[in-house]
């Protein structure tokens, strides 16, 4: 497989790294993270709870189309509910998820209640913290 384009910076390469058999694909650009499918629910350790969150919320045009990494495709943009609300990229063939800098900390801060899930994203946090406000 070659390597993945950020969909953000158009011409950085995404790194890939690993924590507890987690692989994220990682910009040093502009730190932006793409997550396959199904890799968020191992985030949160929880499925029903990933999904939950994601699909919470509507469909939103708020920032600039981006193209999914793997099929190319113009992902559509989403905002979540919730005290910290979160626009995400989602692939519409189900590919994975792009989340700016600062944006997968947000997520996180809803945590886990699966066994090991909070130490999961407690690690992430430390990694990936949301943006002050």
């Amino acid at each position: 497989m070659h390597p993945m384009q950020c969909p953000a910076c158009k011409d950085e390469v995404l790194v890939t790294l690993e924590l507890h058999d987690i692989e994220v694909d990682y910009c040093t650009g502009c730190r932006g993270l793409w997550l396959d499918a199904g890799e968020l629910e191992l985030l949160f350790g929880d499925r029903g709870m990933a999904e939950g969150f994601l699909h919470a919320g509507a469909t939103t045009a708020e920032e600039a189309p981006r193209k999914c990494p793997i099929c190319n495709t113009q992902m559509e943009q989403h905002t979540t509910d919730g005290a910290h609300a979160v626009t995400w990229d989602g692939c519409p063939h189900d590919d994975g998820l792009w989340l700016d800098h600062g944006e997968l900390g947000a997520i996180l801060q809803h945590g886990s209640d699966a066994p090991g899930g909070e130490t999961i994203a407690a690690s992430l946090r430390a990694m990936f913290p949301a943006e002050s406000a």
